[in-house]
């Protein structure tokens, strides 16, 4: 009986009807693909933007924290990232309905941008709250205090510019007030740089051009083991990958829109992340510096330290700049960070997020937020030990430092990403349809964050999925 029904199963794979089915499976992909864009642009979406999860029923919604449908989210997996997705489905398909969905998730994001040129994390459209910002479009309210902090945290600002630039590349620069806001935002940006190359995490003007261009990463003789409190958010940061994330969208803007500005302000951000690289014994990065390059805190659990975490995408990000400049002390500022992160593994394999300066010992907070070299009583909410990279960079690391110039020109061409493979891809695409429902969503097992214990959600549907 066993086999019989191995060689029914093996009778009907290979049967005309099946091959009819996987000569189907793009027009099946397509036609899942419209009604998801269908379903989120015509039910999930409130102003054309969207948040982060919301339940099966779409009666709860949540970014970092509660939402109302008078609220979008920036950060991903926020609005951009959506914004994105529907862009790329118009450009596969030419599905007018996943073009008009990007667009109005670009219009989310005008009504969002600030008159300092960025995005912070989310867009308000409430008229009490939205009078407490300070956004471009509206007009301004002089005897009222407006928020108007553009910030890089977490790829806000980043993820709506690379989304913009890609729709205003898709729409041929035409649409007059999209690529206005996205070169106003660009703009804005390039002004926010400091002299040495660095971004804060946050700006409301301009960057202060008489900071010091060229100073050198460099030890503290002492520093608080308490945390100090002060405005973190206007120092030079690499926290949480802000710097890479810049580097990244002004590449982008560089290739959409060439000029000598965006690559002159890429070669600046390369140099400060040489100039941030901290001397022997701990040749690696902090995540935060003052304006006199030593490491200082951040938030209350983000000391002065250096970083196992942000030091990986760094040397990711100078291979980055090797290949796109051919500049090599990109190159050779790396097997010293990959040498020192390779000697602070921890047992288990992976890094330690901080490290005390100069001792190089694991350094972690306890759940009162006080110092520790002590694993055992870490808050949950942040990542105080994490994965190494460290195989994979130094693979890279050998490949690009065996290219010839001539391999480096090659590799700065444009190029189509790769296929995946063929069988791989469609038992993929078969189980996306499978998991879709009748209204064009696709829900999934989990709770809500911040709807509080006793809430009874258990099915939620994702931006982050969506996309």
């Amino acid at each position: 009986m066993r086999r019989f029904l191995w060689l029914l199963v093996v009778g009907l794979l290979f049967s005309p009807r099946a091959a009819v089915r996987a000569a189907d499976l793009p027009q099946q992909a397509e036609a899942a693909l419209a009604r998801g864009v269908t379903f989120f642009h015509q039910q999930v979406a409130a102003h054309g933007g969207y948040v982060y999860l919301y339940s099966a029923d779409l009666t709860k919604q949540e970014g970092e924290g509660r939402t109302t449908r008078e609220q979008a989210w920036v950060q991903p997996p926020g609005t951009p990232a959506v914004g994105e997705a529907l862009l790329q489905a118009y450009l596969r398909t030419g599905s007018q309905e996943a073009l008009i969905a990007a667009k109005d998730a670009a219009e989310c994001l005008l009504q969002g941008q600030y008159r300092s040129g960025g995005w912070n994390a989310s867009v308000e459209f409430e008229p009490a709250e939205r009078a407490k910002h300070a956004y471009r479009v509206d007009r301004p309210l002089p005897k009222k205090r407006q928020r108007n902090t553009s910030s890089l945290d977490d790829d806000k600002t980043q993820s709506a510019l690379r989304f913009l630039m890609q729709l205003d590349r898709a729409l041929q620069f035409q649409e007059a007030r999209i690529h206005d806001a996205t070169l106003f935002a660009l703009d804005s940006l390039l002004a926010a740089q400091f002299p040495n190359g660095a971004w804060a995490q946050v700006w409301e003007a301009p960057a202060d051009l008489t900071r010091p261009d060229s100073l050198k990463a460099s030890y503290p003789q002492d520093w608080p083991r308490k945390y100090p409190g002060g405005d973190y958010w206007l120092f030079y940061t690499f926290n949480d990958n802000n710097i890479s994330q810049t580097v990244d969208t002004l590449r982008l803007a560089d290739e959409i829109y060439g000029g000598d500005r965006y690559r002159a302000a890429i070669d600046k951000a390369g140099q400060f992340i040489l100039d941030a690289q901290m001397p022997e014994p701990q040749p690696a990065w902090a995540q935060q510096y003052n304006f006199e390059m030593h490491p200082v805190w951040a938030r209350k659990f983000e000391p002065p330290a250096i970083s196992g975490s942000e030091s990986q995408r760094l040397i990711e990000t100078l291979l980055d700049l090797y290949v796109a400049s051919g500049k090599r002390p990109f190159l050779e500022a790396v097997p010293p960070a990959l040498a020192y992160l390779r000697r602070s593994q921890l047992p288990d394999g992976r890094l330690a997020r901080f490290y005390e300066l100069q001792t190089n010992k694991p350094l972690y907070m306890n759940t009162q937020y006080e110092l520790t070299y002590s694993d055992s009583d870490l808050p949950t909410h942040y990542g105080f030990q994490v994965g190494s990279s460290l195989d994979r960079l130094q693979k890279r690391y050998d490949s690009v430092s065996r290219l010839s110039a001539a391999d480096l020109e090659k590799l700065r061409q444009p190029r189509s990403p790769s296929p995946p493979r063929a069988s791989t891809l469609e038992a993929r695409v078969r189980e996306i349809i499978a998991a879709q429902d009748d209204r064009g969503a696709w829900v999934e097992d989990g709770p809500l964050k911040y709807h509080g214990k006793g809430d009874p959600t258990r099915r939620v549907i994702s931006s982050q999925t969506f996309a």
